[in-house]
């Protein structure tokens, strides 16, 4: 019996936190299997167009069996998958079943706390909210989770931590379940890398000091690994040891959210500084019906440009106040340009994201000029609701601005991950 399976057979009992990691199972790919039954048990890729420039977002089962994996160039993921059915798939659809996912873990514990629009921990404690055993109560969530039409794993221990690593090791529909007391000793024979926290740079710090595993991060000497990571070095023991103290509040879903952004890559490198600056512009009104549909509105935008594949730069703004209006924070992002562009320079990717929220919205004219009358504002904020409304009834191409023609067809969309709200 190996050691996975000695801990997903563990006799029920539980005593102390129990936290879960729900992760959904090749999630896009999954749902346009469900609505396209003729896919099923076929290599499906989710993301840019095999023949465009773009990127793999999820690709299926049957796909990773040829090496496919989210991120990927999709140049190269034809090339390794030749026979792949490719997809630019629905953000909407998409949206619409994580929620359901969701309300499914939300029918059993109000301690929620969603990561991205695939993942969320939850906490399923005995006597927090419910004195059921936490493995059975997983095992029910996996059963209606599956009665979607899709699959999730999960990861069940004490901490976010271990619950996130015990998710990644019986996919797809794994329930891997660490018991108390026994983090310390799954976790001791894994990479560093496998732990939240540890990405290449810190891997091979670690490296050089002689740690490659997570149990001997754990018995190493502090200042040795404070060495090696900083004051980052004593939380990331922590987590090796299986001691992290990490609860899950409920929490109101716009507190939780930190930002809303959406990201587009090109087929083909912008290097026009006007046609740049339309992107933006266009980009900034996905984020803005996003801000409206959830009732946020942020003071600070981000702009992040890629000019190849591998780096990326960003520039922040603090406006004069909190703001769901794109034709203000659009501007706003479009003006940040000078800080991460140069004439000439190619641009692969632009994002644009709003965040700093708690404030309401109102107010934005300020920006502009002083003595403006407050009723534009509010005739401005009336029209963007009007124009939501009939994309929301008649669909998003309904109603669209020249620059967002412009642009139809040759991007692809590469939502960044993090906490999503539709």
């Amino acid at each position: 019996m190996s050691d996975i399976a000695q801990y997903s057979t563990a006799p029920l009992a539980w005593e102390g936190p129990a936290v879960g990691l729900l992760d959904l199972d090749a999630f896009f790919a999954s749902v346009e299997q469900l609505d396209h039954p003729d896919w099923r048990g076929k290599p499906v890729i989710v993301g840019g167009s095999a023949d465009k420039r773009g990127v793999v977002s999820t690709a299926s089962y049957e796909a990773r069996r040829y090496g496919v994996r989210s991120a990927m160039p999709s140049g190269q993921a034809a090339r390794l998958c030749p026979d792949a059915i490719w997809t630019q798939g629905s953000y909407a659809r998409y949206s619409e079943m994580s929620g359901k996912v969701m309300a499914i873990i939300g029918d059993e514990t109000p301690y929620v706390e969603q990561v991205s629009i695939d993942e969320a921990f939850f906490d399923v404690t005995p006597g927090r909210y419910s004195r059921e055993s936490p493995i059975e109560i997983c095992r029910r969530i996996q059963a209606r989770v599956a009665e979607l039409g899709i699959t999730c794993s999960i990861g069940l221990s004490t901490s976010k931590s271990v619950a996130k690593i015990a998710s990644e090791q019986e996919k797809p529909r794994g329930l891997t379940v660490v018991l108390p007391g026994t983090e310390a000793s799954f976790m001791a024979p894994l990479p560093v890398r496998a732990l939240s926290g540890i990405g290449p740079a810190a891997e091979r710090a670690l490296e050089r000091i002689g740690i490659r595993t997570l149990g001997e991060l754990a018995r190493a000497d502090t200042s040795l690994v404070e060495s090696a990571l900083g004051s980052h070095g004593t939380k990331m023991q922590l987590r090796a040891r299986g001691q992290e103290l990490s609860r899950v509040a409920a929490v109101d879903e716009h507190e939780e959210a930190k930002s809303v952004s959406n990201e587009r890559t090109f087929e083909r490198d912008l290097t026009d500084e006007t046609e740049i600056r339309a992107a933006v512009l266009s980009i900034a009104g996905l984020v803005g019906r996003r801000l409206r549909k959830h009732g946020l509105a942020g003071v600070t935008v981000t702009l992040k440009v890629k000019h190849d594949a591998v780096h990326a730069h960003t520039a922040q703004r603090r406006l004069a106040s909190a703001t769901d209006d794109e034709r203000i924070f659009g501007p706003a992002a479009a003006d940040l340009l000078d800080h991460v562009w140069s004439p000439g320079q190619p641009v692969r990717l632009i994002g644009v994201g709003i965040s700093g929220f708690g404030a309401e919205a109102g107010g934005q004219l300020a920006l502009f000029t002083e003595d403006a009358p407050a009723a534009g504002g509010r005739d401005r904020s009336q029209l963007s609701a009007t124009a939501d409304s009939i994309r929301e009834r008649f669909g998003t191409d309904a109603l669209s601005y020249g620059r967002d023609l412009r642009f139809k067809g040759r991007t692809s969309n590469t939502q960044p991950k993090g906490r999503s709200l539709g």
